[in-house]
């Protein structure tokens, strides 16, 4: 209201002045042009509009500084709203983060603590049947002695092997290998599968193929296994930090699977941990599945449950229930290089390659060492290969 009186005050006395000059100059200058009145008069008025005009642009301009003014103090209230809210967020995923290292770091201590538990075989008590040796799932090839991480360890005898797998054990030296897991035919790293090296005082490798059953007769490859599991998440997080997008293939055996009292705090640590749940491909072999009884099956459910999926590998009978692979969320098949070029199996592998169509369920040819191996499963169509054709196990980088 009080913008239009101000306007209408100078239009008004524009007006006034206006007039007065169309009307009062022929009186004080007798001989001038009327035309002159008018056009003083018309000048007058253009003045008192433009200077209106510029009341009403600074104005309106006062009145834009103090909404913008206005509505950065409710942005401002709102952030700082906000922050308050969201601190108490930060601090629980902090806590969150926290709490799952602590579960790590217990997890870790445990398994180390178990070993004072075991004790080696007396020498007069027969040896105790083994499990089926890991040795040609895990064992890798001669280790190039120009690299100084691939050092051979010296020839040792079982006993002198189970002492330096339990110091290993002792002093955390049980290293971290990974080997990739690529597409086919893109050849892109997709996944990494973990493998155990004992690493001894001396920073030899003792490579699986030595120490496996010796380690199985002294009941430490629970011990082992578990604690690759661990370390496991632990890469699984680092990568998190650095946010690639990789899976990982963990080994899990039976031994693991029955250690009631590891695996209920592992769960614990995963269900805590849902976004690690998708990276992580647990591994079973065939005979290990077949043989599972209700404890390992029952684990196997509850790990499915959270979210994870699983692997066949191993695999040495062809005739595959697919139902029962679907039943227990095992989502990858792993089959030998040679077995699937095998030209006496090839009916069976079509066979089996036709039973897996349309189930979700993705074929590994693993043991791919040549070209010419790499170019027959490349014609055969199958999703992933592993081997050494597309990389050795190299040690992963411990996470900080």
């Amino acid at each position: 209201m009080a913008a239009l009186i101000k306007s209408a005050l100078i239009h008004g006395v524009a007006v006034a002045a206006a007039a007065s000059v169309v009307l009062g100059l022929p009186d004080l200058s007798p001989g001038t042009d009327p035309a002159v009145g008018w056009l003083g008069g018309g000048l007058i008025l253009l003045a008192g509009l433009v200077v209106d005009l510029h009341r009403q642009l600074a104005c309106r301009e006062r009145e834009a500084l103090g909404r913008l003014d206005r509505l950065q103090k409710s942005v401002d209230a709102l952030t700082e709203r906000l922050d308050r809210r969201t601190a108490p967020a930060q601090a629980v995923d902090s806590a969150a983060a926290h709490e799952a290292v602590l579960q790590e770091v217990k997890l870790l201590h445990a398994l180390v603590a178990r070993l004072g538990e075991t004790r080696p075989p007396e020498a007069s008590e027969p040896p105790r049947p083994s499990h089926p040796s890991r040795a040609a799932f895990q064992a890798p090839r001669p280790p190039d002695l120009r690299s100084p991480s691939s050092v051979a360890a010296p020839p040792l005898d079982d006993d002198a092997v189970l002492e330096a797998v339990r110091d290993a054990l002792a002093a955390d030296r049980i290293d971290v290998h990974l080997q990739p897991i690529v597409s086919l035919p893109q050849r892109k790293h997709r996944f990494f599968e973990v493998f155990s090296r004992v690493r001894a005082a001396d920073g030899a490798l003792i490579l699986p193929d030595r120490y496996l059953e010796i380690a199985e007769r002294a009941g430490l490859m629970a011990t082992i296994d578990n604690l690759l599991l661990v370390r496991c998440i632990q890469l699984i997080r680092e990568t998190e930090r650095r946010q690639h997008a990789i899976g990982f293939f963990c080994n899990m055996s039976a031994a693991t699977l029955s250690d009631a009292e590891f695996m209920r705090q592992f769960l614990d640590l995963l269900a805590r941990n849902q976004t690690l749940v998708p990276k992580l491909v647990f591994e079973l072999s065939q005979q290990e599945l077949r043989a599972g009884g209700a404890v390992t099956m029952g684990i196997l459910s509850q790990l499915s449950r959270i979210g994870f999926r699983f692997s066949m590998d191993r695999v040495s009978d062809l005739d595959i229930d697919v139902d029962a692979l679907l039943r227990h969320d095992i989502r990858y098949l792993k089959l030998d290089c040679a077995l699937l070029l095998d030209p006496a199996l090839a009916p069976r592998v079509e066979a089996l390659r036709r039973r897996l169509d349309g189930t979700g369920i993705d074929l590994i040819a693993e043991k791919i060492e040549t070209e010419t191996q790499l170019d027959a499963i490349l014609r055969s169509g199958i999703d992933f290969g592993q081997g050494y054709r597309f990389g050795e196990p190299r040690p992963a980088r411990k996470a900080p």
